[in-house]
């Protein structure tokens, strides 16, 4: 869960690797999920991207599970 306080941009989350609440960069990337060419413009979904800024992991969470 992410919550907020006095660093840099304000956003921190719970890092695995580095077992700390750290500053983290968070966006949402559209990803296509289908291999057909054909459907690929109807198989986009938004995905939340978060990387630590201490130590670089990256995780992604697919945001529509429908």
């Amino acid at each position: 869960m992410a919550t907020t306080d006095d660093s840099f941009n304000g956003l921190t989350e719970h890092c695995e690797d580095c077992d700390l609440d750290t500053p983290h960069e968070v966006s949402v990337q559209l990803r296509t999920e289908s291999r057909k060419e054909e459907n690929a413009q109807f198989s986009r979904e938004p995905y939340r991207v978060a990387e630590c800024k201490r130590c670089g992991t990256r995780t992604s969470q697919r945001m529509n599970n429908a």
